[in-house]
């Protein structure tokens, strides 16, 4: 019969509910419940397990596989997703977080992109400046607040020393 597995499941019906009790994740509960499904004969099928999980017949039948090789505890395992290597030099990673430290820093994510072709020759886009600044730095540019051209220095200096306020 088509979709039958031939898996054979070392685990008995309450093992697996237990086992399944104790997932937090949704993902390993329902790979749990595939086998659970099987085992206590509630599924008929693989196709007929995919229909109960709401899954596709070849994603259960790709858990399976997994399960036959590597047992449960290589059906539960899952490989982090750690993203992509930073292309930007140690160097320049190394100095341009010294330059964000400071309080001059950069007035603009341009700014940066073309400071790192210029000192480093690392050409980079614009969208991957600002994700590398903004999210691994966590860092912010600092941009002076605007001042009027009309203000008097010392005017300023004499308000912020006798005002309660902050300025």
């Amino acid at each position: 019969m088509v979709g039958v597995s031939r898996v054979m499941i070392q685990e008995t019906v309450e093992e697996l509910k237990a086992l399944m009790h104790q997932q937090h994740q949704v993902g390993d509960k329902e790979r749990i419940q595939l086998l659970y499904l099987l085992q206590s004969k509630q599924a008929r099928s693989v196709s007929h397990a995919a229909e109960i999980l709401g899954r596709g017949r070849v994603t259960l039948q790709r858990w399976l596989a997994k399960y036959e090789s590597k047992g449960i505890t290589g059906l539960l395992h899952r490989e982090p997703h750690l993203g992509q290597e930073c292309h930007i030099p140690e160097a320049a990673q190394a100095a341009l977080k010294a330059r964000l430290a400071t309080p001059e820093g950069f007035e603009s994510y341009r700014a940066i992109q073309n400071w790192l072709e210029q000192e480093y020759n690392h050409e980079m886009s614009y969208t991957g400046v600002h994700g590398y600044v903004r999210y691994r730095l966590k860092a912010k540019l600092k941009r002076p607040r605007p001042v009027s051209a009309e203000q008097d220095p010392q005017t300023v200096a004499f308000l912020k020393r006798f005002s309660g306020g902050n300025y």
